[in-house]
């Protein structure tokens, strides 16, 4: 290094106390920081990127308020608020405020550090409300609640940064536009607001960046320019796997998994403390109590952790974790990001990470500290899977992380900020060119705000009659909202997370267990046994929207479902599988694979990198046509639906429709004669919005949409004052709206935009049509395999699951299986 900072000198003293060196990166955040820039740090977990940011504000505030310090403040004494830290999950919160607590506490600072999310007391709310920490560590819907308070300028007036971790896991949703939303109005009471985000696995960072900033200073005018600070640290991370020693060549998902528990528990045994991810909480709950079952001398030292367990037994999790005394935990993304567990020294990912980042992020929680070792071992349900392993320790080699994109012109996120502001001061017409300095609205057209600003206020033409949709009130320019009551009800529901309602689970005294979706505790009746973090509980009632229940003394219960359990896997990941299948490299997994690949290759052919492979095969239950795109589920149901529907202008004629991540098939009973120039045709991309749209149930999928963006803005009310609505009442209310606003409304811009997130979310209508793309310019390979081959099998035992037989589901298949081996082995 050339040069002294001396006002670094504090910081780096501190550091050499600890017997550590600081980073360069690190330096180079504090100098900008310091000097007053705004920023992102991208660098890998556990490399200090909490303490690339935060010291600067510390040694900042030092020299204007240099020590020494009283040894004791009193509250009232304190700071105000200085530094706000925006994290994406509760668990995230305690860790970051106790990493930053001993930073306040190694200077001896007079500041006062407090956490608020929803596991806040309603003590430690009211304090807030009045008079907030130096230091704030909070989530995007806290946020969202403290710009609703009157007094929200005067609390945030004193604020000098504004940390966003995790930017990566935000930025591309809903929370990340309400993030966006309130770092607007930041910005626009503080010119002088520094902003910096973290972030450790990206692939557009420059968009992260801009994102992050704001299309536009709003007192300048100009595009914000902040600095990208790249941990130049050599990470290593290891990526293997676990799996039987022959693989099946007929693979069905599911079929390994918890075959592989001898495996995954000599794994465990092996390491001081493990953490085993699976990307559900049913499977966590499953895999817990399998585990548990073969090792009972484990009980006390091996727990569950995931979003729907209660408070108290998320955090005795952590800190067991943190002291070195859990020997296991079973855990979804609840435990994904940034999390310092020191003991941690193996991570387990069960079925497929369905994303490189995803397994990146998850291995970095072992080995959380700079140049350590990260070593993630998979452990796949599917045989297939295996391919999904090497294919991402491929992409990390070749520096391939996904990119995110921000989410565009949500105006349902718009509306509830309006009233949200509205609540928090009151707002005039310059809010319109403060909104348009966020990314996600930086093309908002002024006919647009218009729209909404009228909607808060009349609840457009259509529900102008209504006066619970007139909460925005406009006088001498100025809007605020005046009703008490839709000042309470907007506060019970801010925040973007919709799906199924949560219920509270309590024991008959009172205590909290967790909670449960209620389309699941909707098919109990009472005397029912489900199990919920790692209990056997007998169902007993539903009481004021609590689901009451008794320990019993079973050990098996029904495994709860919770909603959003299926994940796509990445573009990034699916050109990586393609590419592997035909380029297979060396690693133990595609070893593994070579007999189920060599029988795919005598049937039939490996899908092409660039192009597709069809099958055309005849059994007893009809004619089946395979298509290989390996662009993941999402793109697979949409394009399924098109196909069927394009082959059906052709003459008349019935599908069934299945499809997985890798492939779809169609299934008719009468015969379909297919050649290269048809399947062109069938996947071209001409005409594509009106053929999805003409092949699917466009309209029932936009109005089960519509629940989430009526529930965002404020539309339908999950929670009002003295009272919940159930999931079932809250979709007929927002089924309801839809149909008003259908019928008498149909322009509506929040119709249009349910229509929009059905065709990106649930269709990934962008990815289909480069997969469309990709296509018509590859290779086609048509097929008539004598029957069907390993890659068919997955899809013939999904369709399987769907039928009634008084046989077992692993019978037929292993009727099958063993037919089909006769035929290979022949």
């Amino acid at each position: 290094m050339t040069g002294v900072d001396t006002r670094l000198q504090p910081l780096e003293a501190w550091f050499t106390r600890q017997g550590w060196t600081p980073f360069p990166f690190q330096h180079e955040v504090w100098r900008a920081y310091l000097d007053g820039e705004s920023g992102l740090v991208h660098s890998p977990t556990g490399t200090g990127k909490t303490y690339s940011v935060f010291p600067g504000a510390l040694v900042e505030w030092m020299e204007d308020n240099p020590p020494p310090y009283p040894t004791e403040v009193k509250r009232a004494k304190t700071p105000p608020l200085h530094v706000l830290w925006i994290t994406p999950m509760r668990a995230l919160a305690g860790d970051t405020a106790k990493s930053l607590q001993t930073l306040v506490d190694a200077f001896g600072l007079p500041w006062s550090l407090e956490t608020r999310t929803g596991d806040t007391s309603s003590t430690v709310r009211g304090r807030q409300s009045r008079k907030l920490p130096t230091v704030l560590v909070t989530t995007p819907e806290s946020l969202s609640l403290l710009l609703s308070r009157k007094n929200a300028r005067d609390l945030f007036k004193h604020l000098r940064l504004v940390v966003v971790d995790e930017w990566h896991e935000l930025m591309a949703s809903k929370r990340g536009v309400q993030t966006e939303l309130g770092m607007a109005r930041l910005r626009h009471w503080q010119p002088d607001l520094r902003i910096w985000g973290l972030s450790a696995t990206l692939g557009n960072l420059d968009t992260a960046l801009q994102t992050l900033l704001g299309a536009v200073n709003p007192h300048t005018g100009e595009i914000p320019q902040g600095r990208l600070v790249k941990g130049d640290l050599s990470k290593k991370i290891v990526i293997d796997s676990v799996s039987p020693p022959v693989i099946e060549r007929f693979p069905w998902a599911g079929h390994l998994g918890l075959k592989l528990l001898p495996q995954v528990i000599a794994a465990v045994d092996e390491s001081k403390t493990s953490l085993v991810f699976t990307n559900t909480r049913s499977q966590t709950e499953s895999w817990f109590q399998a585990i548990l079952d073969e090792r009972p001398d484990w009980a006390g030292i091996i727990a569950l952790h995931h979003s729907s367990l209660s408070r108290d037994t998320r955090r005795f999790v952590e800190d067991s974790l943190r002291d070195g005394t859990m020997k296991c935990v079973v855990c979804t993304s609840s435990l994904d990001l940034g999390v310092d567990f020191p003991t941690v020294d193996r991570v387990m990912q069960v079925s497929s990470p369905k994303g490189i980042a995803r397994l990146v992020q998850r291995a970095g929680r072992s080995g959380h500290q700079p140049y350590a070792v990260s070593r993630v071992t998979s452990v796949p349900t599917h045989a297939l899977e295996l391919v999904e392993v090497a294919a991402v320790r491929h992409a990390v080699q070749q520096g391939n992380i996904e990119a995110r994109q921000p989410i565009l012109n949500p105006l349902d996120v718009l509306i509830q900020h309006l009233v949200t502001v509205g609540l928090g001061g009151g707002f005039d017409g310059t809010l319109y060119d403060e909104v348009r300095t966020t990314v996600a609205f930086s093309h908002l057209s002024h006919d647009e705000w218009q729209w909404a600003l009228d909607f808060v206020m009349r609840g457009g033409d259509s529900l102008k009659a209504y006066e619970q949709y007139q909460r925005v009130q406009e006088q001498d320019g100025r809007y605020h909202v005046p009703d008490k009551r839709i000042a309470t009800t907007h506060r019970m529901n801010i925040g973007t997370i919709t799906g199924d309602a949560s219920l509270k689970v309590k024991y008959l005294s009172g205590k909290e267990v967790g909670f449960i979706e209620e389309s699941f505790i909707s098919r109990l009746k009472p005397g029912d046994k489900f199990t919920l973090g790692g209990r056997v509980l007998k169902y007993l009632r539903m009481k004021d929207m609590e689901v009451v229940v008794r320990r019993d003394k079973g050990t098996k219960g029904v495994v709860p479902r919770w909603y959003g359990g299926r994940l796509p896997l990445s573009t990034e990941l699916t050109d990586a599988v393609r590419y592997l299948l035909n380029h297979p490299d060396d690693s133990l997994e595609m070893k593994a694979l070579a007999p189920l690949l060599a029988l795919q290759r005598k049937w039939s052919r490996i899908p092409p990198m660039d192009g597709l492979l069809v099958e055309c095969v005849k059994t007893r239950d009809g004619f089946h046509l395979f298509f290989y795109p390996f662009e993941g589920r999402a793109v697979h149901e949409g394009l399924a639906a098109l196909v069927a529907y394009r082959l059906s202008q052709q003459k008349p004629i019935t599908f069934t429709l299945a499809s997985n991540d890798y492939s779809f098939e169609l299934l008719s009973p009468d015969e379909v004669t297919l050649n290269e120039k048809m399947i062109r045709e069938i996947f071209s991309p001409t005409n594509l919005l009106d053929d999805i749209l003409a092949a699917m149930n466009a309209s029932e999928m936009a109005r089960r949409q519509f629940r989430e963006v009526a529930r965002v803005s404020g539309l339908a009310n999950g929670r009002y004052p003295g009272g919940q609505k159930s999931s079932r009442q809250l979709q007929a209310s927002s089924g309801l709206i839809y149909d008003v606003l259908e019928n008498y409304d149909p322009e509506n811009l929040l119709l249009e935009q349910a229509r929009r997130e059905v065709l990106e979310r649930q269709l990934d209508q962008s990815r289909l049509t480069e997969a469309l793309k990709r296509i018509a310019h590859g290779e086609v390979i048509l097929t008539a395999p004598p029957r069907p081959t390993p890659f068919a099998f997955p899809l013939l035992v999904d369709r399987l699951r769907q039928t009634v037989s008084s046989e077992t589901l692993e019978d037929r298949i292993l009727k099958m299986v063993t037919r089909y081996e006769k035929a290979a082995d022949a």
